[in-house]
């Protein structure tokens, strides 16, 4: 039941559904409180190494709503982290330059 309580659990998290859930916990997420502090973009990669494939890089914009929740921001919708995502590539890739 261990299982099953944890996706509930973080179910009733803002922008987490059942296969979000999941991937909290492959990365032993089990409740909103294991994400304050967490870094989404590692979190994300973390995912990535695990499956041995690149996710959607909008999970890791729910990584970063679920974090902010986490901190006492009120709830915003993942993809309102989306922006603030593209413009840190975008200064990446032009310090690479």
């Amino acid at each position: 039941a261990g299982h099953e309580e944890g996706v509930a659990r973080l179910r009733a998290i803002p922008n987490v559904g059942p296969k979000m859930a999941a991937e909290l916990i492959k990365l032993g997420v089990t409740r909103l409180e294991d994400t304050a502090g967490r870094d989404p973009d590692e979190m994300y990669h973390e995912l990535c190494a695990k499956d041995a494939k690149r996710h959607d890089p909008c999970v890791r914009d729910v990584f970063a709503a679920v974090i902010s929740y986490a901190e006492g921001v009120p709830a915003r919708p993942w993809w309102e982290f989306t922006p603030e995502r593209k413009a840190q590539e975008q200064t990446r890739a032009e310090g690479l330059r």
